[in-house]
């Protein structure tokens, strides 16, 4: 058994589990947070996609000890002060989801790629960085559009920073 403490979506959790636990088991089972879904279990769908000390990460490949004295935000700790982040909200604004399935990993990992490349993408670049997630609706043409629109809106100010 492993003894763990972090601290998720802004809040320190502690919790003992079995070594083999995944992080996305701990975060769903121990904290009760199911907005990170679990698709594939083989990192090939996205779904799972949670940010470990600021960096996209598919936590379906990773042990809940790996992330021990890590902060984790989930997609239920994008949203601040009950207004929507600003890339949750472009998808909104853009009909970025069709089933919502795929849409937390998809936010997660657009959220660490507009800050990774301070605001500044093209629609190659998403679509190539977009390549470990999958949606199965084929709804990439309005998730692309979206993920364009917040780079657009949060540009290299502090938003992107501050992610």
């Amino acid at each position: 058994m492993a003894e763990i403490t972090m601290t998720v979506n802004g809040r320190t959790v502690s919790g003992t589990c079995e070594d083999r636990t995944l992080l996305v088991q701990f975060i769903r089972e121990n904290q009760g947070l199911t907005g990170t879904h679990v698709g594939c279990d083989t990192s090939q769908c996205g779904a799972c996609v949670v940010h470990v000390d600021g960096k996209a990460v598919k936590s379906c490949t990773m042990l809940a000890a790996q992330a021990n004295g890590s902060e984790v935000t989930t997609i239920e700790g994008l949203a601040s002060g009950g207004e929507l982040h600003p890339v949750q909200a472009a998808f909104r604004e853009h009909h970025g989801l069709q089933c919502g399935f795929c849409t937390p990993g998809m936010i997660m990992t657009a959220v660490d790629m507009i800050r990774r490349h301070d605001g500044k993408l093209d629609e190659h670049t998403v679509r190539s960085e977009l390549d470990g997630n999958i949606c199965r609706c084929t709804g990439y043409h309005n998730i692309v559009k979206a993920i364009l629109a917040a780079a657009e809106e949060m540009g290299s100010g502090s938003k992107v920073a501050a992610e």
